[in-house]
């Protein structure tokens, strides 16, 4: 359905938005995208709806090279797509009713077949009492729900959302992200970004985790639960679950590119030393992650939650760093 393929982006003002990123989302699949403000979100959707192209890197859509498209077709690569904006884009001089079927008209649907689809899908949405309203006389709940009918009109294949719940309350923002659950349901493809973190983890979904541009986490269909129990926090730089660590350096082929995969910090006591942990840079000699000024025997993980790290693989060090950790009987889990 859609793949990023070793796809950046650069705008010409020397920003580099995205890095390397590579993610292939399936038909069907429920994807919230999340990240602190300038991750580089925005810049993954404008990709994926050709608004942007990349600077290098290919992607695919339904099978289709959006690098090989001429201005002429991207029309209709958007065809397949439903787009919900946060502000909603409403035409305010068109009642509920021409706001959503003006998506119709715009592909050169007929009346016919507007007068059917609109009611139904206004129905789906609980606005069908509302389509003579102007934009002006809706909440604006109400009026999220009328550009996610009008997202939907066209029965597209993906749906696109921006933010959808940044200006509504918290319960209607559930109904949002709860009809969008029934859509996806339904067979349609469905990505949001959002900032909700609450409803990310209430809806159970996969999560991809943009950070300063790259891709450090992604639950994948079936991993929900490192999200899920509040171990992984998309804006902590504590989360590491999927993030790959570099292979581009000597001796690549006798190390394992993933071998921080199980490693989330975030339950470390907070006035432990195990908090100035750095894994953003790899020592290739040493094949050890760096730390801020401080040996790993600095550490102390006395306090750490003896159920949260069977995962935890040391072995990547040699023997002589580690004196002062207190293993005694609750790390019988963790592979020295």
């Amino acid at each position: 359905m859609i793949d990023f393929i070793d796809v950046s982006k650069t705008y010409p003002n020397g920003t580099h938005a995205l890095h390397n990123i590579n993610i292939h989302i399936d038909k069907g699949d429920f994807a919230f995208i999340v990240g602190a403000s300038g991750a580089g979100k925005s810049t993954f959707l404008k990709l994926i709806m050709h608004e942007e192209t990349p600077s290098s890197g290919e992607i695919i859509i339904n099978g289709i090279k959006t690098s090989k498209l001429k201005r002429k077709q991207v029309p209709f690569l958007r065809r397949h797509m439903g787009i919900v904006f946060q502000d909603f884009r409403l035409i305010e001089k068109m009642n509920v009713f021409d706001n959503v079927a003006f998506a119709m008209r715009a592909v050169g649907e007929n009346t016919a077949t507007i007068n059917k689809r609109v009611p139904y899908v206004l129905e789906l949405v609980g606005l069908k009492h509302k389509m003579k309203s102007k934009p002006s006389e809706l909440s604006g709940g109400e009026q999220q729900r009328v550009s996610l009918a009008r997202a939907l009109v066209n029965n597209p294949e993906i749906i696109i959302a921006d933010e959808p719940t940044g200006n509504v309350d918290p319960e209607m923002s559930h109904e949002i992200i709860e009809l969008l659950n029934e859509i996806n349901a339904k067979g349609t493809t469905v990505i949001i970004v959002t900032h909700e973190h609450d409803l990310v983890r209430e809806f159970h979904r996969r999560v991809i985790t943009i950070n300063q541009g790259r891709v450090i986490n992604d639950t994948g269909n079936n991993e929900f639960a490192s999200y899920s129990s509040g171990i992984a926090d998309p804006d902590s730089e504590n989360t590491y679950k999927s993030m790959l660590i570099d292979t581009n350096y000597e001796g690549k082929d006798d190390f394992e590119s993933q071998s921080y995969e199980s490693i989330s910090l975030p339950d470390i006591d907070k006035n432990s030393k195990a908090e100035r942990l750095n894994f953003s840079e790899l020592d290739n000699t040493k094949k050890r992650p760096l730390i801020d000024d401080a040996l790993l025997n600095d550490i102390n993980l006395s306090e750490i939650d003896d159920t949260k790290y069977d995962g935890v693989d040391f072995s990547f060090s040699d023997d002589t760093g580690y004196d002062d950790i207190d293993i005694s009987t609750k790390y019988d889990n963790i592979d020295f």
